[in-house]
């Protein structure tokens, strides 16, 4: 870099000297011819007008500017001398070349034709970003000699790994899952290029799969169809399920009322073995009231509890119709609201009436 600022002084400190002595050569020739009637200018003052001329011509060209973003390689005759990063250059070699190359990131729009595994044809679109390796531009130059040759590369690698992996699907299942195949493509892609084209990878992004009108209208029917069905299939498992619960209810309501019989019907049978057994109590307590002889036995009852079990001795005195009269009038007086009767039948056949007392007296018969 210093030795090329130097040069570069060197060569304007040069041109001004030979512009200067160029200007003046010209006007003392002028002035001469004036003077010597055409006389012709002297071969001095010509040689030094020439190489202020040159060099006039080729400082300007000498100065190279690599811009940001760009890296440059120096050739001298067609080979490869050195490698510059961004900045101006003063270089006065005329045998020298700077060749520039793009270092930012380069962006390939590829639409292509495909076919998938059933032979389907479609059109696809995808974006694919690379960059270029700076410490590799060198074998860049030297193997494919632009970066126009490298991109056109790199574009043949992308198509060809991208119809290749598209043609492992089916065009309905591509159709269906548009979205989740990019990533497949991105990856097929990377393990492609590698390193092997001196390149660092950035993305590759599928942007659009079509095909025609014609197949897409036939899978929308056919996708529309199989929705429908399964739209029945789910309504017909919600009515079997409706019907299913309905069922269980009823079902849980009938062994709900079945329950509630079995209930009333023990609650009935309880009911009636209590009362049995309250009946057999009181004409138990009756005979031995009226003179009647009790026996009592214990015995094992059904939960393995001891009971009492009872035997009324009958005899010619005692043949239990006093005990059915007995009970009969207890029943009578348990049911009887208080209010004597008009007429009452006895045993010996004759009536007893009994004179009826007016509502709102106070007398007593």
């Amino acid at each position: 870099m210093i030795f090329s600022f130097i040069t570069a002084i060197a060569f304007i400190a040069m041109t001004a000297v030979g512009i200067i002595l160029f200007v003046r050569s010209v006007l003392r020739d002028r002035k001469r011819q004036y003077q010597e009637k055409g006389g012709c200018p002297r071969p001095v003052s010509a040689t030094i007008a020439l190489v202020g001329f040159l060099l006039l011509i080729m400082i300007p060209s000498s100065f190279h500017t690599v811009e940001a973003g760009e890296i440059a390689v120096v050739k001298q005759l067609g080979v490869i001398t050195k490698i510059e990063t961004p900045g101006t250059y003063f270089d006065f070699h005329l045998i020298r070349t700077y060749e520039k190359y793009d270092a930012k990131v380069q962006q390939i729009e590829i639409t292509t034709s495909a076919y998938t595994s059933d032979a389907q044809p479609m059109d696809i679109s995808m974006t694919v970003q690379f960059q270029i390796m700076q410490d590799k531009i060198a074998d860049i130059a030297s193997d494919y000699g632009s970066l126009d040759a490298l991109t056109n590369r790199i574009q043949s690698v992308a198509i060809e790994r991208t119809k290749a992996e598209l043609s492992k699907y089916q065009a309905e299942v591509l159709i269906a899952t548009r979205e989740k195949i990019s990533p497949s493509v991105e990856k097929t892609i990377s393990l492609a290029i590698g390193d092997k084209y001196y390149v660092t990878f950035n993305s590759a992004v599928l942007t659009d799969i079509t095909f025609s009108d014609a197949f897409e209208a036939a899978v929308e029917s056919k996708m529309m169809a199989q929705q429908e069905k399964l739209q029945a299939e789910y309504e017909n498992e919600k009515a079997k399920e409706k019907a299913d619960t309905a069922l269980y209810v009823a079902e849980q309501e009938a062994k709900a009322l079945l329950a509630k019989a079995q209930a009333e019907a023990d609650a009935n049978v309880a009911a009636s073995k209590a009362e049995a057994q309250g009946i057999m109590l009181k004409s138990i307590e009756i005979a031995r009231m009226l003179g009647y002889t009790v026996n009592e036995t214990e015995v094992d009852g059904e939960n393995g509890e001891k009971t009492v079990k009872y035997e009324i001795v009958f005899d010619s005195t005692h043949d239990g119709k006093d005990i059915s009269e007995y009970l009969r009038y207890i029943e009578y007086l348990s049911k009887w609201d208080g209010k004597l009767p008009q007429v009452v039948t006895g045993d010996s056949g004759f009536m007893i009436t009994v004179p009826a007392v007016s509502e709102g007296s106070s007398e007593t018969p």
